[in-house]
């Protein structure tokens, strides 16, 4: 299990981003958190195997119809053994 926190830039928040985001890691049995930033940003972390995981983040570079993503930023931090998907904030 690996787990990575992810900060995604762009026209993405008014566009049902963190929704589509929680549908795509429910399909791909991810599990983690989505919140919209002040900065106008999404930032999220993402648990699971590694092949979910990398799925989850190219999923994340381009987003859902109607968002414009310029950039993705990723860390690898501590698996926490969290379990769900959740949009919060």
């Amino acid at each position: 299990m690996i787990r990575t926190h992810v900060t995604v830039h762009g026209l993405v928040q008014a566009v049902g981003f963190r929704y589509y985001a929680r549908a795509e890691a429910q399909r791909l049995g991810v599990s983690g958190w989505i919140r919209n930033r002040v900065d106008g940003a999404v930032e999220a972390e993402i648990e699971g195997d590694e092949a979910a995981v990398d799925a989850m983040l190219g999923w994340l570079d381009e987003g859902p119809p109607g968002a414009n993503v310029t950039s993705i930023s990723t860390t690898e931090v501590p698996p926490t053994g969290e379990r769900g998907f959740h949009v919060t904030g």
